[in-house]
């Protein structure tokens, strides 16, 4: 089977949209690292925008839609996957390598109904296993290896994932945990169907589409297994355009490594590996996760400077601008003197500033649920705007975003018009650089961090390069 050819009304190979940002820019990582030309944009780019960047192999979408009520997204969806949807032969719906997810946020299941009421003709395929992150889809349960004691959990068992602030995963099989989402029927497509040669992975695969499923969840505990995914995946978009895929970074591992196998061209794909150092870089951390806490206090040890913010006076609107005073005068002047500078709003999950700022919007008369909601995004804007006054004071060359909600909210106040892969920074959260057409911020080095992302010194390797 040969991959699906470009064609003139179709450039690209694959576009994507990202549920945060920190998602986006792994998807972009894979894609740029295997060679493909690549870059993310904020909205849906123009003809002249896409021009500028000249024969992308690969069109990706920042949204925010992670944080997002299944009616938000009702509003704001649609219209974004049909621009996409006519960029490429394939759609990725990018999500979080955990799946996190909820029937009130951030609700896969509704993503899969809208497209099937739009975009998808047929079945969506859902590709959950993603070895090169730790993440292993095993007879449609989740497993994923957690970054603070290297082992690999059931995600229902997983000591971040499973505590979650917002999205807890208490289900480790997907097809149970989405079907609380939405009304969908689900076939898997397991390890066992793996077995056989390519004529009898394509029989079975025949076998679970006949019944006409509104989504199939592909198994892969290997490299192997994902690049036969890919070639599945890269024969349903000859067959159905666009192909409406649902999925992790996986979707980009399996179909790169599968156009690799085939014989489609790449570019370059070296050059990334090295970095240089940036001088002082700031860090702005809403992220509660353990692996997060571990990552803040390797700095610290290593001279960062530690700044501390009440997210309850950050979300507060009579007392946000004293505060968003005080904290960017105190961040200047560190970084003034050569200091890196951690801005964070928990060190862990035992931290009870986050569960304080959700108790004093309880208090002014919000359900619990708005209350997380509203107060994460309003706190993730907050944090935007003090990054950019930080920046008006004192330009910076490199800056860090820990926590996925917080990185899409921050970005889209900073508002650049499309990010690129600078270098390899840890896996899944690369340096990228802002492109800015008229905006102030072109050229400016920025790492998107998931909470669950990196080693106890990314923030360290940030600062100081890597040769």
């Amino acid at each position: 089977m040969n991959p699906t050819p470009q064609t003139a009304d179709r450039p690209a190979r694959l576009a994507f949209y990202g549920d945060d940002f920190t998602g986006s820019t792994d998807a972009l990582e894979v894609l740029a690292f295997a060679g493909l030309r690549c870059a993310l944009f904020l909205k849906p780019p123009s003809a002249a925008m896409l021009e500028r960047f000249g024969g992308l192999d690969a069109i990706g979408l920042a949204g925010d839609s992670r944080a997002m009520t299944p009616a938000e997204m009702d509003a704001a969806l649609p219209a974004l996957l049909q621009a996409l949807a006519a960029l490429a032969p394939v759609l990725h719906y990018k999500v979080c390598s955990t799946f996190d997810s909820a029937p009130g946020i951030g609700n896969i299941g509704r993503v899969i109904e809208l497209a099937r009421r739009g975009v998808a003709d047929g079945v969506v395929p859902v590709v959950a296993g993603n070895p090169a992150l730790g993440r292993y889809c095993l007879f449609g349960n989740l497993f994923a290896r957690s970054g603070t004691d290297g082992q690999v959990h059931r995600i229902d068992r997983h000591p971040i994932m499973s505590v979650h602030p917002v999205t807890p995963m208490d289900e480790a099989d997907l097809t149970l945990h989405l079907a609380r989402q939405a009304a969908l029927r689900f076939a898997k497509f397991t390890l066992a169907d793996f077995a056989g040669d390519r004529a009898a992975v394509d029989r079975r695969l025949g076998e679970l589409t006949a019944g006409s499923p509104d989504a199939l969840l592909f198994d892969s505990a290997s490299a192997e297994q994902l690049t036969e995914v890919g070639r599945l995946l890269d024969g349903m978009s000859r067959r159905t355009q666009p192909l409406f895929v649902v999925g992790s970074s996986g979707v980009e591992y399996a179909l790169t490594q599968w156009w690799r196998q085939a014989g489609l061209p790449f570019g370059a794909s070296d050059g990334f590996d090295s970095f240089g150092p940036a001088g002082p870089v700031l860090v702005v951390s809403a992220s509660a996760s353990a692996l997060t806490a571990m990552q803040i206090e390797t700095a610290i040890d290593d001279g960062f400077a530690e700044l501390p913010l009440n997210a309850r006076t950050l979300v507060d609107e009579a007392r946000w601008p004293a505060a968003c005073d005080e904290i960017v005068s105190a961040a200047a002047a560190l970084l003034a003197q050569g200091r890196s500078v951690i801005l964070h709003t928990a060190r862990g999950p035992a931290d009870p500033r986050i569960a304080e700022m959700v108790d004093s919007l309880v208090a002014s008369g919000l359900s619990p649920a708005d209350a997380r909601h509203q107060g994460g995004r309003t706190l993730g804007v907050r944090l935007g705007q003090l990054t950019q006054a930080v920046l008006a004071r004192q330009p910076l060359r490199r800056i860090v975003f820990s926590g996925g909600d917080t990185s899409s909210q921050v970005t889209q106040v900073l508002a650049p018009d499309a990010l690129t892969v600078l270098a390899r920074l840890a896996p899944g959260a690369p340096l990228c650089r802002m492109h800015a057409l008229q905006g102030p911020h072109d050229g400016l080095e920025v790492a998107l961090k998931g909470g669950q992302m990196g080693d106890r010194h990314y923030f360290v390797r940030a600062r100081d390069g890597r040769a």
